[in-house]
């Protein structure tokens, strides 16, 4: 993945050397971090071989909350508080529905995807709330940058870091990962799957909630549509990561990876003079790339297990 994003980062930049200019390439990152957020704490769902639809409405509504408690005098830093915690909220009732209805992930976020999007175009009136203060602590702190360096850059990966160690070396992130890999035997070993899915669902949908109120800090307001496009590309991240839609394993650092690489294929569009309006149709052609070259490594190593057996 780190090869595969040089290759395309050396070729934009190639043609366009303002492309690659440092404060550019660290730009790139953090305006591309909100999504980006998302897609790392998808890995852990995606790793259990689901997928969550709502996860750009709840950034959405869970952003609307935490500029709505500001409008009506909260301090920021408790209404951004507010904000992560109705993520986890919103996170923890897809989880208590697909356990209550005993459905896929997938065919309950279907539902909830319009409900979050409702209540939240209910909530903010069908207009963007802007809170008021924005040269508040909160706001500056979230805008500014360590040297040259943007703090939303620096969160983004940090997070990844520490999902990745999660992911990889406690005994939550083996339980995920069992799950995936194969839930029968997982129950038998007494790993909990119900519990571990909702509270995988809760990880994704308090991460959700931070992308969305730093997005606030960023702007300092929250548009109806932020986030509509998201379900798109954290998927396309997660899979160009490394992370099967199977499931059973996962690598947060490959999804933080296939972020940048989205976000390097949609800017580098712009720089080559191409209408931005194609990235959405790369993006998918990437995924469509992604998961046929997945499907075709699992299908060499079934090849070589078979001829083993003979």
């Amino acid at each position: 993945m780190l090869a595969a994003l040089l290759l395309l980062v050396v070729v934009v930049g190639t043609h366009n050397s303002a492309f690659v200019q440092p404060q550019n390439l660290l730009n790139l990152i953090a305006s591309n971090s909100f999504f980006g957020m998302i897609a790392l704490a998808s890995v852990f769902l995606l790793a259990l071989g689901e997928i969550d639809l709502s996860v750009g409405w709840n950034f959405n509504f869970s952003a609307v909350i935490a500029a709505t408690a500001m409008t009506h005098g909260v301090d920021p830093w408790l209404g951004a508080l507010l904000g992560v915690l109705f993520g986890a909220t919103l996170g923890l009732a897809n989880g208590l529905l697909t356990t209550a209805l005993r459905l896929p992930v997938i065919i309950v976020t279907l539902g909830t995807f319009s409900m979050f999007h409702g209540l939240s175009l209910v909530l903010s009136k069908s207009s963007a709330v802007v809170p008021p203060d924005v040269e508040g602590s909160f706001f500056t702190s979230v805008q500014r940058q360590f040297g040259k360096v943007p703090v939303l850059a620096i969160v983004f990966v940090v997070l990844a870091i520490v999902l990745q160690i999660v992911l990889s070396r406690t005994r939550f992130g083996y339980r995920v990962q069992a799950i995936g890999s194969n839930p029968e035997a997982a129950r038998l070993a007494g790993i909990p799957l119900a519990r571990t899915r909702i509270l995988v669902l809760v990880l994704v949908g308090a991460v959700c909630g931070l992308s969305g109120v730093l997005s606030v800090g960023q702007f300092g307001a929250i548009d109806t549509n932020s986030g509509s496009e998201f379900l798109l590309t954290v998927v396309a991240a997660v899979i160009i990561g490394g992370t099967p839609l199977s499931g059973g394993s996962g690598t947060v650092v490959g999804a933080l990876f296939g972020a940048l690489i989205i976000a390097t294929i949609a800017s580098g569009i712009v720089f080559f003079g191409i209408d931005a309006t194609w990235s959405t149709f790369v993006t998918g052609a990437v995924i469509v790339v992604a998961v046929a070259v997945d499907q075709g490594v699992k299908w060499q190593r079934q090849r070589r297990a078979e001829r083993r057996l003979d």
